[in-house]
């Protein structure tokens, strides 16, 4: 969906939420508003829209919006590259995490929040459909070795899968690799994992996700325009 600068921020995300209802045939679908290089006040005029939960993937910058928003009982949703380095403070102060790919990340992830006396963090795995070097993720045939790994771990509650698609304007490529994802979760289902959770589809491509069964959109730009660049 493409950023009405002449719309209020209120009605960009009506418009979203209108359109993520008809394509999901009545599953619910969460909107997750991508704030990451936005402003708290933008954030503030969100919550007034009735927005609750929001996606970051900058530690510092996150962990100052949540000082500034701590009046709001808002749920914090980390999608950023995961580094060894930051899981204890991801761990204590993010509800989800979105980009677990290997063992030894979710092993702190999970140790940081049992330190931390937190119920466990709600996380999915991300997968690497296209097989890009760019992007992080498990490839396909590593994801129930992983699956199994994660789905142990106390600190941890294994929700779903993740994924982000290679950059193309061909729905057809788009509606395979979301089917793709949805394919592996209901497989890992069918083995006893129990996950509900799709994580895909962001501003350009949500429309495409949710009608393939996405229960989580990563929406951005459409909500609050261009981000400023790191």
């Amino acid at each position: 969906m493409v950023f009405d600068s002449g719309a209020s921020l209120c009605e960009r995300l009506e418009r979203i939420i209108g359109e993520v209802k008809r394509r999901s045939r009545g599953q619910e679908v969460q909107v997750l508003a991508v704030s990451k290089g936005q402003s708290v006040d933008a954030m503030r005029q969100a919550v007034a829209c009735g927005q609750k939960a929001f996606g970051e993937s900058y530690v510092q910058e996150a962990l100052l919006k949540q000082e500034q928003l701590s009046g709001f009982p808002l749920e914090w949703h980390y999608i950023g590259p995961l580094q060894s380095n930051k899981t204890g403070v991801i761990a204590r102060h993010f509800d989800w995490v979105h980009g677990v790919d290997r063992a030894s990340i979710a092993n702190r992830l999970s140790a940081a929040r049992l330190d931390s006396g937190l119920s466990p963090v709600q996380t999915c795995l991300q997968v690497n459909l296209s097989g890009e070097a760019s992007k992080s993720g498990v490839p396909p045939q590593a994801l129930e070795q992983l699956a199994a790994q994660v789905s142990v771990l106390p600190g941890l509650r294994l929700r779903g899968l993740m994924t982000l698609p290679e950059r193309t304007d061909d729905p057809d490529m788009l509606h395979g690799r979301f089917s793709e994802l949805r394919q592996l979760r209901d497989a890992l289902n069918l083995k006893g994992y129990g996950m509900d959770t799709l994580s895909m589809g962001m501003s350009s491509d949500f429309s495409v996700a949710v009608s393939e069964g996405s229960t989580i959109v990563r929406i951005g730009t459409a909500i609050f325009g261009e981000r400023d660049k790191k």
